[in-house]
């Protein structure tokens, strides 16, 4: 089982370097055409949505049940109240916003895919 659980979290490294650089171009990309961090943050979190469901859930965990979809979304409204949160108080540091979203991917990723795990896929710990 513990087997599995390596095997699946390298798959989540994988897929999550792709949905990651793809949020993270989306975010810059609003925040360079001056958009707030925050309005950023919802409009890249609603894109990640949209494209990070089937990859998550096909090649993460195995699962193609469309009917996840709500729940997955309710954990990236999770996601996105955390990392808006976590913007805010590094932009209060004086740390460039862009350099904080980076920085704040990795954890992220992580934070996301557990809450995927426990609450979405369900997959036994």
């Amino acid at each position: 089982m513990h087997h599995l659980r390596d095997k699946r979290f390298l798959r989540f490294i994988v897929v999550g370097a792709v949905n990651t650089a793809f949020g993270y171009s989306v975010f810059a990309l609003l925040i360079l055409a001056g958009a707030h961090y925050a309005v950023a943050a919802l409009l890249s979190t609603i894109c990640g949505v949209l494209f990070n469901f089937r990859t998550t859930g096909r090649f993460v965990f195995k699962n193609r049940d469309s009917s996840l979809l709500l729940r997955f979304a309710g954990v990236y409204a999770i996601c996105y109240v955390a990392g808006v949160l976590l913007l805010r108080f590094s932009r209060a540091l004086g740390v460039d916003i862009l350099l904080a979203a980076a920085v704040l991917a990795f954890p992220m990723a992580v934070f996301s895919y557990t809450l995927n795990r426990l609450l979405v896929f369900r997959v036994a710990v």
